[in-house]
């Protein structure tokens, strides 16, 4: 993102939040059910594996900001979140793990159904920060994705300054094959040679704790209109 879109981004959620009957920002946090991934095994010899291993889900972590605006029952919520991913392939001598690092950048269009409880939906920039498997020659690094996009739909709930968050994060990338070259024998091997990653798409179930560092409505005299930044 080049300094000019970062200052257009920075006056919309200054229009936002002089606009806006409420505004909040602060930090969230929680676990996440990672799920996705599919490798096939490649027949080169009497001895290759050529069988399909689907990845087995496995729960990490995320944490990031988010700044918050509403009008009367709607509201529009950008978001920053770092999420460590990792799923499992069982192959034939041993597991290998599946590791992505990613940065989000959500921005989450939602409406208040009653009370405390909104839901919400919208696109996701993320940027993939580092992506390997274990055992994969001549180093671990994968490719992962062939489009940026991701989508997010969820619902919230707010008590006082703290939020309660849940969500689904689903890719956009459409499943490309990629060929990989895993280390087969022992010692340290796992069983399986060159194959193809069928899908290296990841999505995640996300629970988030939220909590606000300021709310507009919880200090209405502070605000008088203007930019906060």
């Amino acid at each position: 993102m080049n300094k000019a879109l970062c200052l257009l981004v920075i006056g919309l959620l200054c229009f936002s939040a002089t606009n806006a009957q409420e505004f909040s920002f602060g930090i969230k946090g929680g676990p996440s059910y990672v799920m996705g991934g599919q490798i096939t095994g490649r027949v080169g010899g009497g001895t290759d594996f050529g069988g399909t291993v689907e990845a087995d889900s496995k729960f990490k972590y995320h944490g990031g900001a988010f700044f918050e605006v509403r009008f009367d029952k709607f509201l529009l919520r950008p978001e920053l979140i770092y999420s460590a991913m990792e799923t499992e392939f069982d192959f034939p001598l041993q597991p290998s793990i599946f590791a992505i690092e990613k940065i989000s950048v959500p921005l989450l269009f939602g409406y208040n159904v009653w009370g405390p409880i909104d839901i919400y939906a919208g696109p996701a920039y993320q940027k993939i920060l580092e992506s390997t498997l274990e055992g994969n020659e001549p180093n671990p690094s994968v490719i992962v994705q062939n489009s940026p996009l991701a989508a997010q739909v969820g619902i919230k709930a707010g008590f006082g300054r703290f939020e309660l968050d849940l969500r689904y994060d689903r890719s956009l990338a459409t499943a490309e094959s990629y060929r990989l070259d895993i280390k087969e024998n022992n010692p340290g091997g796992y069983g399986i040679n060159t194959a193809d990653f069928d899908d290296s798409r990841l999505n995640q179930i996300l629970l988030s704790i939220s909590f606000k560092i300021f709310d507009s409505a919880a200090n209405p005299g502070r605000r008088k209109g203007g930019c906060y930044f």
